[in-house]
Formats: structure tokens, sequence, C-alpha cells
């Protein structure tokens, strides 16, 4: 199991556990104001965190917020939605949120594989496929939804393709380590400046 660290993201206004063996891209490359992106550093997995204006229909219910996750995740993959399968959703809790005046936040989870277009796929090093696993954490007072993805690409001879098999619930050892990377930052994800969303 990886070790984990307390991590400051956008200047420290957000804290969450990330595995010790992820690299803060911003140190490499330019990367926009709104995203924090990590990369595994022995692998191919990178999670992204995204600040973005809210989307979507006022109020919070599963209907709206899942209309809503659709949504990231179809601006997410753009116009490659064919090879695309949303395996399943969840209802998400961040036990280290205060929860608001309406209670908790609504946060939801999806898991999704991704295949690569047909012309793509002859590539050398082009995934079998990726899997995505996107939190959407909403934050409707600041018209604020923030998004943590966590794109894990399958390339051949990296993993155990006897281990996965989507359609009868294995998931390998790929996905089941961003499950678990997804559950501590929710156990641990703490939001230490307010002003990081405006007024």
């Amino acid at each position: 199991m990886p070790k984990f660290v307390n991590t400051p993201l956008y200047g420290g206004a957000i804290t969450c556990d990330l595995p010790e063996h992820y690299a803060d891209v911003s140190k490499l490359r330019q990367v926009p104001d709104n995203q924090e992106v990590w990369i595994d550093k022995d692998g191919f997995t990178s999670i992204i965190f995204d600040i973005v204006e809210r989307v979507g229909e006022p109020g919070s219910s599963p209907q709206i917020d899942g209309r809503a996750l659709t949504t990231h995740l179809e601006d997410l993959v753009g116009e490659d939605t064919e090879g695309l399968k949303v395996w399943n959703t969840a209802e998400t809790e961040f036990s280290r949120l205060e929860p608001n005046k309406h209670g908790r936040l609504p946060a939801y989870t999806l898991i999704a594989t991704q295949q690569p277009q047909a012309a793509s796929r002859d590539r050398a090093a082009a995934p079998d496929f990726t899997a995505i696993v996107m939190t959407l954490l909403r934050l409707e007072e600041k018209e604020t939804d923030i998004l943590m993805t966590i794109n894990v690409p399958h390339i051949k001879g990296e993993y155990d393709e006897d281990d996965v098999d989507m359609e009868l619930g294995k998931q390998g050892k790929l996905i089941g380590d961003a499950v678990e990377m997804s559950a501590r930052i929710w156990e641990s994800f703490k939001i230490k400046d307010w002003g990081l969303f405006g007024q």
C-alpha cells in the first residue's frame, strides 16, 4: 500500500493526502491557475484537481447533481464519447468538510472507461483503455464545482489483462489503487481558505 502525505494544494488553501510518490506537474510545466496536476513518478496514473464554475440548475438532488457530473465528464472527454462507458456512480462523503446550512456538501463519484479511437490505437504506447475515477464536490453557495479526476491509462504489458473485466466487476490493481486514492482524498480533503472561491 502506498504511503500518503498531507499535501497543500492551491498554495495551501486546500490540503489532502496524496501518495508520496506523486509529483507536482507545475514544477515541470505550466498548469492553469484553477488546476493542480499530480503524476505517478513510477507509473502512468495522474490526478487533476479542477476548480470550475458550477454547472446545471440550482439546488441539489441525485438528478441535478448526476446531470452535472455527466456534463463535466463530457467536457473532459470532448468529442471522444464513442468509446466511453460509465460503470457506476455513487454518493460520496467528504468527512472533514463542515456541512453547510443545507447539510453535508453534495459529492458524487463515477468510474468510467474510455477506449481510444481506432486511429490512436495504432500508435505505439497508446493505452488499451483509460479508466477515469471522477469525483464532483459541489459548493453551491460559492457557485463552484470542484472536480478530482484520476486518469489511469492501461497500457499493454503494464497491467494484467486477466485481472480486468469491468462487466464482471473485476477492476484490477490499477483501478483498485485509484479508488483507494480517491477514498483517502475524501477522508482528508480540507478547505483552509474559502477565499479561494471568491466572495
